[in-house]
């Protein structure tokens, strides 16, 4: 039986996920200029029209990508810094491990990194929203992750990812997240 659009059972919470996660996977692979109703309507299977049912633009698409790449990023900072018994640099250590990825994650996960990263580099406001973001963690995190060994060991996990983002190669990577996790447990007092 043909699968037809118009004879199966509605489920707009499914159709909106499937067009978020495909938009993403889109920019990701190949670029933010390839992002367009079209294109992530027929990856999904939907009308270009059901696409501009839950987005009633490109940009109110690409922000709701952001928005959701953004909260699945912080849920796991925040999971991370759950289970950290130790309240000096945990929000340093979480956002390492978000960051680095040592290839234990899953594509789908990775993803979500990379569409966050890829879209701040490309939009201002996107950069507004991320810097927000990250400006409002270091001021709740002041008093366990505002040193300036902190601050650089999240400026390195960054550069690690931009690197592995652009393919440069980086021998033992592990070793190297290991030994920021490591600074992030020296100054304690």
């Amino acid at each position: 039986m043909i699968d037809n659009a118009y004879k199966r059972k509605k489920q707009p919470e499914l159709v909106r996920r499937a067009l978020l996660e495909q938009a993403a996977r889109i920019t990701v692979e190949q670029g933010l200029s390839k992002v367009t109703f079209q294109a992530v309507a027929d990856v999904v299977g939907v009308t270009k029209g059901g696409v501009m049912h839950h987005f009633a633009t490109k940009d109110a698409l690409i922000l709701a990508v952001f928005n959701d790449a953004m909260a699945t990023f912080e849920s796991e900072v925040n999971d991370a810094m759950a289970k950290d018994p130790v309240s000096y640099g945990s929000f340093t250590r979480a956002y390492i491990d978000a960051t680095i990825s040592l290839g234990e994650k899953g594509l789908e996960e990775f993803n979500h990194q990379a569409t966050l990263y890829v879209l701040m580099l490309g939009d201002r406001d996107l950069r507004e929203v991320w810097a927000y973001w990250s400006n409002e963690q270091l001021r709740k995190h002041e008093q366990t992750d505002n040193t300036e060994t902190l601050c650089m060991v999240r400026l390195v996990a960054d550069g690690i990812w931009l690197s592995d983002f652009s393919g440069i190669s980086i021998p033992d990577k592990k070793s190297l997240r290991n030994r920021l996790i490591n600074m992030t447990q020296s100054e304690q007092q």
